[in-house]
C-alpha cells in the first residue's frame, strides 16, 4: 500500500511541474484552476494523516493498557474457582432486594357535558404513593399515601389521606393476621382500585355510590387461602358515624355510606362493626364471591335521636375472564336501620336518611388487538342504582318521596401501553337525568 507520505510528496511534484512546466499555449485561468485542484487534494491527504496518527497512538494506548492487565494478572496468585451460589443464598438476595417496595398509581381525567359544554372540566383525580416494607419472610408493613384533585389546602377541593396502614403477619402457610387501617374487601374495585385494572375514565356508579371505594376502617383482620380455590376474610373494626350525616346537603344522596364514613380520622369506635367475604376461584378465568358488613352507627352520642341506627351492607359479585373476552356483574344493597326517630328531626330539609339504597351493574370487554407494546380493548356497562330506594316510615305528608332509579349505559374504549399505562375514551348515557351524559378522556398508570 502507498503510504500518505508518498502520496504528499508526489502531488507535490506535480503541483511543481503542472506550475512551471507547463505548455506555454495554456491559458492563466485554466491554470490557474489546477493549481487550486491540487492544492484542496494536498489539504485533505494532509487531514487524513493527522487523522491515521491520531488513531494509531489511540490503540497503541489500548494495546498498552491491556498488555498492562495481562502482565499483572499473570503475575497475580492463582485462586479456588468460587463455589456456585446456592438456592437458599439466591432466595435471601431476593428478600434483601425486595425488602422496601415502592408503588404508585393516578389518574387525569377530562369530562365534557353533552349539553353543558360550559362545565367541561379537567382534573387531576387523584396520585397515591405505596410502601410496602418486609420485616422478614412472614412480616410486613404497608402504606399508601394519597392527593386527590391536584391541590390540597384550606379552601381548595383537594384532599391528602392516608388510604392504608397497617401491619401483616403471616401465622402459617395460608393464614394471615393484620391490624392497623385497611380496604374492606367489598367488590371488585375497593381492593383494586387502580386505573390499569378497570374499564372506563370514572369507576362505575355501583360502587362508588352504594360501596363508597375506597372505603378503608380501621381494626383487625384474618384471611386464608385454600387449594381448593376458596379464600375468605373477616375482621373487627371501626364503622360509620351516623351523626355526621347532614340533611340539607346532597352528599347522602351522592352516597350514603360515603357521607357517613370516618377514614380512620378521629373515628368514633363506640361501636364496632364486623365483616366477611369469601370468594372462590377454582375454574381457571372464573370468580365468584360475596361479602357483608354490619355494625351500629350511634355511638352512643348523647341527644342523638338514632342510638342504635344499625348500618348493614352485602354483595355479590362474579367474573368469567378465560382470556381476551371479560364478564363482570355485581349486586350490592345496603340499609340503615332504625331511623325514622332520626328522620322526624329532618323535616324540611330535602335529604333524610334512607333505610336502603341499592344497585348493580353487568360489563362486558374484548380485547380485540394485542401486540407485545399495546393492546385496544372495547366494553360496555350497564348499571342501575338508587341511593335512596326507601325511607323509614314517618307521619303522612312529613316525609320524602322514595328516588327513581337512576340507568346508565357506558360505552368506551382502553387503549394499554404495556401493562401499566392505560389511555381511555367513553360515552356516558344517563336515562333518568340526561343532562348528565357526558363524553370522558382519561389517562392512568400503575407499577
Amino acid at each position: 500500500m502507498i503510504s500518505n507520505k508518498y502520496l504528499v510528496r508526489s502531488l507535490c511534484a506535480t503541483l511543481i511541474s503542472t506550475a512551471f512546466l507547463a505548455p506555454a499555449q495554456a491559458g492563466e485561468t485554466e491554470l490557474l484552476q489546477k493549481i487550486e485542484k491540487l492544492a484542496a487534494e494536498l489539504e485533505a491527504i494532509k487531514a487524513e494523516l493527522a487523522a491515521t496518527r491520531q488513531k494509531t497512538e489511540v490503540v497503541e494506548k489500548k494495546q498498552e493498557a491491556i498488555s498492562t492487565e495481562v502482565a499483572r494478572v499473570a503475575a497475580a496468585p492463582a485462586t479456588p474457582a468460587a463455589a456456585p451460589i446456592t438456592e437458599s443464598q439466591l432466595d435471601a438476595l431476593r428478600k434483601t432486594l425486595q425488602q422496601t417496595v415502592i408503588s404508585s398509581y393516578g389518574e387525569i381525567g377530562y369530562n365534557r357535558p353533552r349539553n353543558a359544554a360550559s362545565q367541561t372540566q379537567t382534573d387531576v383525580a387523584r396520585a397515591v404513593i405505596g410502601v410496602t416494607h418486609r420485616f422478614s419472610e412472614k412480616t410486613k408493613m404497608v402504606a399508601e399515601f394519597e392527593w386527590e384533585h391536584a391541590i390540597a389546602s384550606k379552601g381548595d377541593n383537594g384532599e391528602a389521606a392516608v388510604e392504608q396502614l397497617y401491619v401483616e403477619h403471616e401465622l402459617k402457610p395460608g393464614l394471615q393476621a393484620k391490624a392497623g387501617l385497611f380496604l374492606i374487601p367489598a367488590g371488585f374495585l375497593n381492593t383494586s382500585h387502580e386505573p390499569t385494572s378497570y374499564y372506563g375514565v370514572q369507576r362505575n356508579f355501583v360502587e362508588t355510590a352504594i360501596i363508597p371505594t375506597t372505603w378503608r376502617e380501621a381494626g383487625i383482620g384474618l384471611s386464608g387461602t385454600h387449594e381448593n380455590g376458596f379464600s375468605w376474610d373477616a375482621g373487627l373494626t371501626t364503622g360509620f358515624d351516623l351523626t355526621k350525616w347532614d340533611a340539607t346537603s346532597n352528599d347522602g344522596r351522592s352516597s350514603p355510606l360515603g357521607a357517613i364514613h370516618q377514614e380512620g380520622q378521629l373515628a368514633k369506635s363506640r361501636d364496632l362493626s364486623l365483616h366477611g367475604a369469601i370468594n372462590w376461584r377454582g375454574i381457571p378465568g372464573v370468580l365468584l364471591g360475596g361479602s357483608a358488613f354490619s355494625g351500629k352507627a350511634g355511638h352512643g352520642t348523647s341527644g342523638f335521636a338514632a342510638n342504635d341506627a344499625r348500618v348493614t351492607l352485602w354483595e355479590m359479585h362474579g367474573r368469567y375472564n378465560p382470556g381476551k373476552l371479560d364478564l363482570t356483574a355485581l349486586y350490592a344493597r345496603g340499609t340503615i336501620s332504625n331511623t325514622d326517630a332520626l328522620n322526624l328531626t329532618f323535616v324540611g330539609q330535602p335529604t333524610p336518611v334512607p333505610s336502603s339504597f341499592a344497585g348493580w351493574y353487568l360489563q362486558g370487554a374484548y380485547q380485540v388487538w394485542k401486540n407485545e407494546d399495546y393492546s385496544l380493548t372495547p366494553f360496555i356497562r350497564y348499571e342501575q342504582f338508587n341511593t335512596a330506594k326507601s325511607y323509614a316510615p314517618v307521619p303522612q305528608g312529613l316525609g320524602v318521596a322514595a328516588a327513581e332509579d337512576e340507568k346508565v349505559t357506558t360505552i368506551g374504549l382502553s387503549f394499554k401501553v404495556g401493562e401499566g399505562v392505560v389511555f381511555k375514551t367513553d360515552y356516558q348515557k344517563f336515562r333518568l337525568d340526561s343532562s348528565r351524559d357526558r363524553y370522558n378522556l382519561g389517562v392512568g398508570y400503575s407499577f
